[in-house]
């Protein structure tokens, strides 16, 4: 039991505090259909299949027919709060060892996000108010924690993508023009490296431009994330003291022990009550998927991310949650299942996600008053190779979605 703040654990008839809601960036108008915000993001560690409303492979080891509801969907839930409450143990006790405590703050965020996309997937079978408001305390938690982890991601992504840009990394091993190969073949460019490879081939003076005003954007980029890092360390350092999370972990607590699901749940087979729901989440899957332009995208250097409105992100990063509760609601009635075409596609959407905000954190750099010229044209060179990133991440997506059989197979084909 957490000590402090709530004091005593919240029983599931007691509400534990905060708005109830969904975990996640939230709602976004226009997204996809059935694109509720309801996994937390973060580092992403699972796939989804194909184009179809169900996963692309038939599990070996289904839902057992003699199981109950109750008994897979509180066993796998009771699982996933005992790894919260082990990761919260080790982040206390990593002291100032920061890689110990980002790891265990990895690990809670983990479980976090099973917990939360299981009560979402499968609420007609837990008691909804209190599992709507511990969905919406685990995803403040967890967007708290995450923040930190995040700025310092997206300045290591900047920070390699400007060095690559203007080649500084690479002019002590580049041969001398004598000693090239004049024989020496050409490889088809990525989608991805067309940023990069454009001031290399371009104009001498558009590589100069690049190269003076890179130093000056990296130095400015570097003192923007840093601060929004330690402004993030601060405020997970002050959350993870407030009597709202030690509450948020008395609920885990009793999570753990008793899972607070209806009395339906105790009664039913579980392939009958547990495959529907999950049915469902696949289906929320295929129907969002069905509204991206991947013909658009399945075609290398489209151009369709390097569009000014970047409120086309939106439905992927809706799919990318999408993806994250199909494969969770596999996770809890196969878990000695996975499909690795779901983990392809998971890291792709994870990519387009990552670059999109590197590209916005660009644009926001260069709308820093005051800046000299060549400081804004290597942001914007900056912002345009992110730009790539995004089409690419959306090429690799439609690869691995379009490369599925159509057929369906059946859940739950267990012995």
């Amino acid at each position: 039991m957490t000590p402090g703040g709530a004091g005593v654990a919240q029983r599931h008839d007691q509400p534990t505090g905060g708005p109830a809601g969904l975990i996640g960036s939230g709602y976004e108008p226009g997204g996809a259909p059935g694109a509720r915000a309801a996994v937390v993001d973060g580092p992403h560690d699972g796939p989804y299949d194909g184009p179809g409303t169900a996963p692309a492979h038939a599990p070996p080891h289904g839902v057992h027919a003699a199981r109950t509801a109750e008994e897979v969907l509180g066993g796998y839930l009771h699982r996933q709060s005992s790894d919260f409450l082990r990761s919260l143990r080790l982040h206390r006790e990593s002291g100032s060892d920061a890689e110990g405590a980002g790891e265990a703050a990895r690990q809670l965020r983990r479980a976090a996000r099973r917990i939360s996309a299981t009560l979402h997937t499968f609420r007609p079978l837990t008691e909804e108010t209190w599992a709507d408001q511990l969905l919406a305390e685990l995803g403040w938690l967890s967007g708290t924690l995450g923040r930190e982890q995040t700025c310092a991601a997206r300045r290591e992504r900047l920070m390699a993508a400007l060095t690559r840009l203007t080649g500084r990394g690479e002019r002590s091993d580049r041969p001398d023009r004598g000693t090239r190969d004049a024989g020496a073949t050409r490889t088809a460019p990525n989608p991805a490296d067309r940023g990069s490879t454009a001031s290399a081939s371009g104009d001498p003076d558009a590589d100069a431009a690049l190269s003076a005003g890179a130093a000056r954007a990296g130095a400015l980029l570097d003192r923007q994330l840093t601060l929004a890092r330690t402004r993030a360390h601060s405020a997970a350092l002050q959350a993870l003291g407030s009597s709202r999370f030690h509450a948020v972990a008395d609920s885990v607590a009793v999570l753990a022990s008793e899972a607070p699901l209806a009395h339906a749940a105790a009664e039913l087979p579980a392939a009958d009550a547990l495959l529907p729901l999950a049915d469902q989440a696949h289906r929320r899957l295929a129907e969002a998927v069905a509204a991206l332009p991947l013909a658009r995208a399945g075609h290398p250097y489209n151009a369709e991310a390097l569009a000014a409105d970047h409120r086309q992100d939106a439905p992927w990063h809706q799919v990318r949650l999408l993806v994250r509760l199909a494969r969770y609601a596999q996770e809890v009635i196969a878990p000695e299942s996975a499909d690795l075409r779901l983990a392809d596609a998971a890291r792709a959407l994870d990519s387009h996600r990552a670059a999109a905000e590197a590209a916005a954190a660009a644009a926001a750099a260069a709308r820093t008053p005051r800046i000299a010229p060549a400081t804004a044209y290597a942001l914007g060179v900056l912002h345009a190779d992110q730009r790539h990133h995004v089409e690419a991440a959306r090429f690799a997506f439609g690869r691995v979605w379009l490369s599925r059989s159509p057929e369906r197979p059946a859940w739950g084909d267990a012995p």
